[in-house]
């Protein structure tokens, strides 16, 4: 049966910004469900937890907390080995994606040789 929530999941998910943020919430609950797990098996709670690692009770909750998406690659290592685990973390390339993002965009100004000339891609202009 679907019901009105899902007809209106599958709209949203077809926006493509929706759906990445979708996805990426999805992620950030799986690692706070891990900790959680990890932690509760090993027989200790937030606050045992957060005397091993030198931090607060606080802290662990944020981390074990879905909506967190603030976790360093140095803390998931230490909450790991406290929970003798392993930090994995694999990139992949995204299929559905065929261009490449770049971090910085262009310069506003154009690099000039000793002349004074502009340079483009290598030779003078």
């Amino acid at each position: 049966m679907t019901t009105n929530f899902n007809r209106y999941l599958d709209k949203q998910l077809r926006e493509t910004t929706f759906a990445e943020r979708f996805k990426q919430a999805g992620e950030a609950w799986d690692v706070a469900v891990q900790i959680a797990a990890l932690r509760q098996q090993a027989g200790l709670s937030q606050k045992d937890l957060a005397k091993l690692l030198k931090t607060s009770q606080q802290h662990i909750s944020r981390i074990e907390s879905p909506g967190y998406e603030g976790h360093s690659l140095s803390m998931l290592r230490r909450v790991a080995d406290a929970l003798n685990a392993h930090v994995r973390i694999v990139i992949e390339p995204d299929e559905r994606r065929t261009e490449t993002k770049v971090a910085e965009s262009r310069s506003p100004y154009r690099a000039k040789g000793r002349d004074g000339e502009p340079i483009v891609r290598g030779r003078r202009k």
